[in-house]
């Protein structure tokens, strides 16, 4: 019979729910959670605030906990010295988001594990991201750090007190130098048809043509700004845009940042050519990845791309899905104390797993006895199947047979591998992603289990990050042992609302496009700026325990809030035929236009809905008793900007969709302008309607 030790320490996380505050619940360090216990204590104590923000997934918080977080001798002068405060990042974006700018203004850089020391009000006067136990990379060590800050506090508070103010007002200022005063100007004056060149211009520079993306190493996916190009080419037919999309999504998948034997994508390559990962893998990455690859599949059909998504699916269903229907978080990067341990092979390996499909196998995925990373070997592929068969005098099929034979060993092999850590809280935002990037696999590839997660995930959520404590649809953070918390941010109910009609365009559920409308009035009552600004807060206004309200309007790892809710904004305008959220849409592109057009990629969601507002907006009705079958098939085409609306019967709510019935007949009415042209018969005759329009 095993006996386990009872922990030594424990301290006030230990009734969290996050996995990355429980990791840190047997510290030797008081850590509390971030909360009104903590905050009451500092200011009783008169003590320094150190805040330490990081997440389940990452390498460096990992290390800073064993060298400094584990050692008695420090905790000990911390608890004494400090009150301590651990934030999971993805639990509390918005103070990770303050306290990183703040830390970013002070230093220059930031990153995580983030450390931001503050005075007992919660102003941040000091900080850093990783602090050795010893003195190196020009880095003090952490203990003489700590000595030094409590030196300060005691000695120069007058000092730190005015730093505090200078770099709070600095965190308040901030958002004015990114966003435009907005002029008195007309829906139709604020964008000139060149907009849309000047970001292509920009974003040309920046690709990197042999390995596709954009810029040097490290390499992050971009999917923002590939779905922009993509987009671009659809309303100007310039193929250079098509063409660098399609060989990014060609190197990426290609490339070590995919796994080629369990489906999904790691977050970033470490080097240009994505050969070496960051090995943690995102649920937001491969939802968005999903989302990107299903519009590229909508255009070439590629067959690369539909197995992509396939196994990126099976992946998140497999690995990622929780027994309720929620989506969970993140896999770690180490396991047994080594990054990227579970996903490398050796030739040794691979020649006895495999036998005699080795050498095909091997040369295929690029395994050599020297290895491609740390003397073991990353699978990536340099050769099309067909290119390969070509080469090696197999036919596609017999080739693709044998490689899938052993991918199937390999990863059955895999499997007995000790896993990475997984972070099994369920975030509302990365979920609706997940949710939208399902609706669109399913759009472009019809496998009815993708339209029925995403049915099931939006009902998931819409029932558990309910807020029981507030009047409906007020929504929750985080999910997990049947608990919700946090209130929900900007983001968080701006996916939700994309999510919601995402999936009206496959089910085509009239009560969809309603919700959606009553989440965006909330949105609109508890998040906008009192000052006038169409530019919504990251936080609401019944969150109370923040030093300033940010806003967040960089489409960084995730799309911004603001620029998804000016993308539902002009959609729900379209659909409902309500031109002032289409009005209050084109405020918002326009108050970044100015950023967009020098920084087009940290805006590229923006530069979607810019295009949006140059290029014809369509809207397609189909009426009649096979309106929902029919609309899905021409769903299968890339579409953007063209609002899809469907019913069975006739009686809908939704104008679009009204006194257009005619018994026995389904009909396609497309519009434009506001004008709608004569009722066509057939998807392949709507879709010829829509092509026409387009310039």
């Amino acid at each position: 019979m095993q006996h386990h030790q009872s922990p030594k320490h424990t301290n006030k996380l230990v009734n969290e729910l996050s996995p990355y505050l429980l990791q840190h619940a047997h510290n030797p360090v008081n850590w509390y959670p971030w909360g009104e216990e903590a905050l009451a204590l500092a200011k009783a104590e008169d003590k320094p605030i150190l805040i330490s923000i990081g997440y389940a997934a990452c390498h460096w918080c990992h290390v800073m906990e064993r060298e400094s977080f584990e050692n008695e001798e420090v905790a000990e002068y911390m608890n004494h010295h400090f009150i301590n405060i651990k934030v999971d990042r993805e639990e509390r974006p918005d103070l990770d988001q303050i306290y990183m700018d703040a830390v970013t203004a002070l230093t220059g850089s930031g990153g995580w594990p983030l450390n931001c020391f503050l005075l007992p009000d919660a102003r941040p006067f000091y900080g850093g991201t990783y602090f050795p136990p010893k003195a190196m990379y020009g880095k003090p060590d952490w203990l003489a750090l700590l000595k030094s800050i409590v030196r300060t506090f005691t000695q120069k508070r007058a000092e730190l007190e005015q730093q505090a103010g200078y770099i709070t007002q600095h965190l308040l200022n901030q958002d004015a130098q990114v966003l435009q005063q907005l002029p008195m100007l007309q829906t139709t004056q604020l964008f000139e048809p060149n907009t849309a060149e000047t970001v292509f211009v920009r974003l040309r520079q920046r690709f990197d043509t042999q390995d596709g993306g954009f810029g040097a190493a490290p390499k992050f996916p971009a999917t923002m700004n590939l779905q922009w190009l993509l987009q671009y080419y659809h309303f100007t037919a310039d193929k250079s845009a098509l063409q660098h999309a399609l060989f990014s999504l060609d190197k990426m998948t290609a490339g070590g940042i995919y796994d080629h034997l369990g489906g999904g994508f790691a977050r970033y390559s470490v080097d240009k050519a994505w050969l070496v990962p960051h090995f943690e893998k995102m649920l937001y990455d491969n939802a968005l990845l999903t989302d990107l690859l299903s519009d590229a599949f909508k255009i070439t059909r590629k067959p690369e791309y539909k197995e992509t998504i396939e196994q990126t699916l099976e992946f998140i269903a497999a690995e990622m899905t929780s027994a309720e229907g929620g989506f969970y978080a993140s896999y770690d990067a180490d396991s047994e104390g080594e990054e990227g341990k579970y996903y490398v092979w050796s030739k040794a390996e691979t020649d006895q797993i495999l036998a005699e499909d080795a050498p095909v196998f091997n040369r295929f995925y690029g395994i050599t006895e020297q290895g491609n990373w740390e003397g073991k070997n990353i699978l990536n592929r340099n050769f099309t199947i067909k290119t390969f068969a070509d080469k090696t005098g197999y036919s596609t099929e017999q080739l693709k047979n044998l490689l899938q034979r052993c991918r199937r060993r390999l990863l059955a092999n895999r499997n007995h591998r000790p896993k990475p850590a997984l972070d099994d809280k369920i975030i509302l935002g990365w979920n609706a992603l997940m949710t939208t990037a399902y609706a669109k696999a399913f759009q472009a590839l019809g496998h009815p289990q993708y339209k029925t997660a995403a049915e099931n995930n939006l009902q998931f959520m819409l029932t558990r990050f309910a807020d029981t404590q507030r009047q409906a649809p007020a929504m929750l953070h985080t999910y997990k042992n049947g608990r919700a918390q946090h209130p929900a941010f900007l983001d968080d109910y701006a996916f939700v609302i994309e999510a919601l009609l995402a999936v009206y365009q496959i089910n085509f559920n009239e009560e969809l496009p309603q919700l959606a409308l009553s989440l965006a009035q909330f949105v609109l009552q508890h998040f906008a700026d009192p000052q006038g600004s169409p530019i919504l807060f990251y936080t609401p206004d019944f969150q109370t325990d923040v030093i300033v309200r940010k806003k967040e309007y960089y489409d960084s790892a995730t799309p911004s809030g603001n620029s998804t809710m000016a993308a539902n904004l002009k959609l729900l305008g379209a659909m409902l035929n309500l031109p002032h959220l289409s009005e209050l849409s084109a405020k918002m592109v326009k108050s970044v236009e100015t950023s967009l057009l020098k920084y087009p990629t940290s805006f590229g969601r923006w530069g979607s809905v810019a295009l949006q507002f140059i290029y014809p907006a369509r809207e397609v009705a189909v009426v009649g008793n096979n309106a929902p079958k029919l609309a899905l098939q021409l769903a299968k085409n890339f579409l953007p900007n063209t609002a899809l609306m469907a019913t069975a019967g006739n009686q809908s709510p939704y104008e679009l969709l009204q006194d257009r019935y005619v018994e026995g007949k389904t009909l396609f009415y497309v519009c434009q302008n506001n004008a709608c042209q004569m009722p066509v018969n057939t998807p392949q005759e709507a879709l010829q309607l829509l092509h026409n329009n387009n310039p």
